[in-house]
């Protein structure tokens, strides 16, 4: 990925991504957005908070639109998942915005955080109360199935998000360490934090009716999507300086600069760059680093990932659907 991709490269396949997540994710956000601006926080810098996080840096389609798919890919209606890809977002938003309080991490995506923003005590009772409103609506939400289905939904959401906080504890053993094991970061982080995309992947399959093979299958491609998005995104990362900063301040080194900080040579020049915040000389040391053989071959086992998921689901019957999966998987990729 070089500076000039990022910002000019091809942006069919993205962009068509973008519209099929919020084409079959909006419905979903728009009533956790409504429900989370509905709840009574009666203090005013907890509701403008509330309000900023999700007008300004929160806009999770890609959950409910993940339900929404693998309904669909079994055969069920989507629109029964509406209300289970709201909870998501609800649940997600909470984990996001701890997260962001764990990482100290106060800009993201060129925005502040809730964080960065407002402070601590403000993220930490917001991210609480939409954590409870989540889990209420959830409950809700789960009335609407059977008792099997909704005790395999609320099993699945449980055993999700204890994983994800599994591997924020673990990701913070590695805080301010240059000299991480990529394999350990790689199965001990990037794996788990895959776990909601998994669960959001069974979850719609089980909504569908599908069968223990459909749901096996959709959960191995939700886990498959969610560790690639996570990879692509600690590609991304190298190129955002703010963010590059506070990795490796405050959390820990993006992957594949796990590679390279053991050349000592290469370590001092991203060093000096974020001391001088020179973007035009980060990029050319990021340029030499993608060329590395450890992360072209980590760009290559991502394509391993997607070409094997995709052999795993071409089974499905739906084309529509299945087209949408494939891109989504493909999207991951581009312009690495």
């Amino acid at each position: 990925m070089t500076s000039e991709k990022k910002s000019n490269g091809n942006k069919k396949l993205m962009e068509h991504v973008k519209d099929i997540l919020k084409e079959r994710g909006w419905k979903a956000f728009e009533i956790a957005k409504n429900t989370a601006l509905g709840m009574k926080l009666q203090y005013k810098p907890l509701y403008d908070a509330l309000q900023y996080f999700f007008n300004e840096t929160w806009y999770d389609v890609q959950h409910p639109a993940l339900v929404s798919l693998a309904c669909e890919a079994v055969g069920g209606n989507p629109e029964k998942t509406v209300n289970i890809g709201a909870a998501i977002v609800l649940l997600a938003g909470a984990a996001d915005i701890h997260d962001d309080i764990i990482d100290d991490s106060k800009l993201k995506n060129l925005r502040l955080t809730v964080y960065g923003k407002f402070n601590k005590d403000i993220s930490l009772l917001l991210g609480d109360a939409l954590l409870f409103e989540g889990l209420s609506f959830l409950h809700a939400a789960c009335q609407k199935f059977s008792e099997r289905e909704k005790n395999s939904i609320l099993k699945l959401i449980k055993k999700a998000f204890f994983e994800i906080g599994n591997a924020e504890a673990n990701e913070a053993e590695f805080k301010g360490k240059c000299n991480v094991n990529p394999k350990e970061y790689f199965s001990g982080i990037i794996k788990r934090k895959a776990a909601v995309a998994e669960a959001a992947a069974k979850i719609g399959a089980i909504i569908g009716g599908g069968t223990k093979k459909d749901i096996k299958i959709l959960g191995r491609y939700g886990r498959a999507l969610g560790i690639l998005m996570t990879i692509r995104d600690e590609f991304v990362d190298m190129f955002e300086l703010e963010e590059l900063k506070n990795r490796i301040e405050k959390e820990c080194l993006p992957l594949p600069m796990m590679y390279t900080f053991k050349d000592k040579n290469i370590k001092e020049k991203v060093l000096l760059c974020l001391q001088e915040e020179s973007e035009k000389s980060l990029y050319d040391v990021i340029e030499k680093i993608m060329q590395i053989k450890e992360v072209t071959a980590l760009k290559e086992k991502m394509m391993k990932i997607i070409e094997r998921t995709i052999r795993e689901i071409e089974s499905i019957p739906n084309p529509k659907v299945l087209l949408e999966l494939e891109l989504l998987l493909k999207a991951s990729i581009e312009d690495l």
